[in-house]
């Protein structure tokens, strides 16, 4: 699985908010893309107060391999999606990634390589 994290500064935003993207094309059932999502939103909860003051969209980018995570709401899945999303929102608040500018609506403005 792979992840990315958006930004985008500026606009009247009081606080760090946080939206997740998770297609059918990558997650065919619906119970595994609410899963997802969930998680998504937990660890955002655990960083929101890093967070800068911008809107943050996570997309997921590639597939889920139904194969090794058979199950949506397996422990297995819970523990991938968890230890990524910790990895992405760390990259994402270290000091050398890459950070959208205020104001700047680029879209691509990933915070992994």
């Amino acid at each position: 699985m792979a992840q990315a994290l958006f930004a985008l500064a500026g606009g009247e935003v009081s606080e760090p908010w946080l939206g997740a993207m998770v297609p059918k094309r990558w997650a065919r059932r619906a119970v595994t893309r609410n899963a997802i999502k969930r998680q998504i939103y937990a660890a955002g909860a655990a960083f929101e107060q890093q967070l800068p003051m911008a809107a943050h969209v996570v997309r997921l980018r590639s597939t889920f391999d139904r194969k090794q995570f058979p199950s949506a709401t397996s422990d297995a899945l819970r523990l991938a999606v968890r230890k990524e999303l910790e990895q992405l929102f760390t990259y994402a608040l270290s000091p050398q990634s890459p950070k959208a500018k205020a104001g700047d609506k680029t879209p691509g403005k990933d915070a992994r390589p």
